[in-house]
C-alpha cells in the first residue's frame, strides 16, 4: 500500500506541472475506456488473490491497489511522453475501480 501511496504522490507532482488538453470534458468518449478497464483490473485482481488471501476485504484492496495503480501508472506515462495527462482520466479510473471491486465483493458474497 505504500508504493502505491507513493506511486500516486509521485504522479500527482508530474501531472500537476502539465495542462490536459482544451477538449478533455468528464464525459469526453476515453472516459468510459478508463473506467472499464479499471474495472475489469480490480474485479480480476479481486479474483486472482482468492487462494492466497482469505478476507474479502483484503481481496478488495488488492483488486482496487492493482487497478489504481494502472491507472496511475497511465498517467504518469503521458506526462513524462508527450501523452496528456488528465485528473478526469484518473477520476474515472476510480470510479472504474470502484465499481469492480464491489461487482467482485458481490459475486463472492453470492457464492457462498
Amino acid at each position: 500500500m505504500k508504493r502505491t501511496t507513493t506511486l500516486l504522490i509521485a504522479g500527482g507532482l508530474l501531472v500537476a506541472g502539465r495542462s490536459a488538453r482544451g477538449e478533455d470534458r468528464w464525459l469526453g468518449r476515453d472516459k468510459g475506456l478508463h473506467a472499464a478497464a479499471s474495472a475489469v483490473i480490480a474485479a480480476a485482481g479481486y479474483a486472482a488473490s482468492a487462494p492466497w488471501v482469505d478476507a474479502p476485504a483484503g481481496r478488495a484492496a488488492v483488486g482496487a491497489s492493482l487497478a489504481l495503480s494502472a491507472g496511475a501508472a497511465k498517467e504518469l506515462w503521458d506526462a513524462k511522453t508527450g501523452g496528456d495527462p488528465s485528473w478526469k482520466d484518473f477520476a474515472w479510473d476510480a470510479i472504474g475501480t470502484a465499481l469492480g471491486v464491489g461487482v467482485a465483493l458481490l459475486v463472492d458474497h453470492a457464492s457462498r
